[in-house]
């Protein structure tokens, strides 16, 4: 007797979807009537500081490549600057930090995640789904002196 596959129903998006429980892992293959939902994403990613205006170009253009080829809405793509780390990554105390908003489906952070792992200059990265909209949080910018110039002005 040849086994019946299991398959399981699950709402999503207004409508049903089956998908298989017969294998697990990396190689699932789901199939489901509605895979491509688009959902609000941000991801941080902390390369090496010592990298030059070409890798960093080059990394940029990786992003959004990837963002762009899949489908995906590009919303920014900020450069944080330099920062000290909590603690050492990879023998590096400091990192420079991007963040990257955009509109996307699973499939899409699975593919940047996956390349993002692959890259050696990046030391670490986080993509999480943003439930409702916020402003994202600048760069602390310097603090801005005033005193000098208001004793050069007297």
């Amino acid at each position: 007797m040849a086994k019946q596959p299991v398959v399981r129903f699950t709402f999503s998006g207004g409508k049903y979807a089956a998908s298989s429980l017969l294998r697990v892992g990396p190689g699932l293959l789901i199939r489901e009537e509605e895979t491509n939902m688009v959902r609000k994403y941000e991801t941080v990613v902390i390369v090496q500081p010592d990298l030059g205006d070409e890798e960093l170009k080059g990394l940029n253009a990786k992003v959004t490549d990837i963002i762009t080829t899949m489908k995906g809405d590009l919303h920014r793509l900020e450069d944080w600057g330099v920062r000290k780390l909590a603690y050492p990554i990879n023998k590096n105390a400091r990192g420079r930090y991007y963040y990257v908003r955009f509109d996307a489906d699973a499939a899409l952070i699975a593919e940047l995640e996956r390349r993002l792992r692959l890259d050696d200059k990046v030391l670490r990265y986080q993509s999480v789904k943003i439930e409702k909209e916020t402003a994202a949080p600048a760069a602390k910018a310097a603090p801005v002196e005033t005193a000098p110039a208001a004793e050069a002005a007297e």
